[in-house]
């Protein structure tokens, strides 16, 4: 597949090599092609390319959304509503604010009326957005390993073909995935965020992730 990663942070290099790795055609999208990370991105992977927003959202037969939260309706923008149009875009913002965390708590921009990925497809109503990766460490995204155990993935969208896309590249990843519905979904998914990140602020404790256990 064609994959585009809109979004060159940690986030975006670590999915963007998951996906090389994975056999895909992989174009990681960036505001700064001479950004020395995105140089060191380019020489550890070159099978991969590196382009603006609008570069790779029109190259993606599929898109991830690896922003910022704050910036990603405003990269969403600058990489052309029409490039979205139709495609499986993959959601792994989170609404995280630029306040601190309080007792460890982050602090997000959104209310409980609607979630950032509800903002996105708003903004994008032609794409079919997918909920992935947003409840879990950089580090684990790819192949995580919990001593043979599979962690469990949260995600949801509107477009159930995209949702089954997305479940297979998981399944790939190294990942069960828990499917919680529509669009709607988004928000309680968004605050696990908040969940994952607490026993770090806490006790510098950020080697979990989540796991549903089902009977």
């Amino acid at each position: 597949m064609k994959v585009g990663i809109i979004g060159s942070g940690i986030v975006g290099r670590v999915l963007a090599s998951a996906f090389v790795k994975e056999g895909n055609d992989v174009m990681l999208g960036t505001r700064d092609l001479s950004k020395p990370e995105v140089l060191k991105w380019a020489a550890e992977n070159p099978d991969g390319i590196t382009g603006s927003f609008m570069e790779t959202a029109a190259f993606g037969d599929i898109l991830v959304l690896a922003t910022s939260g704050k910036v990603t309706l405003e990269v969403v923008n600058m990489a052309g509503i029409e490039n979205f149009t139709g495609k499986t875009v993959i959601d792994a913002t989170n609404p995280i604010d630029t306040a601190p965390p309080v007792n460890g708590v982050l602090q997000f921009f959104t209310t409980h009326g609607k979630s950032l990925m509800e903002m996105i497809q708003d903004l994008i109503p032609e794409a079919n957005l997918v909920k992935a990766f947003s409840s879990v460490g950089n580090a684990f995204m790819y192949k995580p390993d919990f001593n043979g155990i599979k962690p469990t993935m949260f995600i949801c969208g509107n477009n159930e073909n995209s949702k089954q896309t997305v479940i297979g590249m998981l399944d790939a990843f190294g990942w069960d995935t828990e499917d919680m519905g529509k669009a709607q979904a988004a928000g309680p998914i968004e605050s696990l965020c908040i969940l994952w990140c607490l026993p770090g602020f806490l006790r510098n404790q950020w080697g979990h992730a989540f796991k549903l256990l089902k009977k």
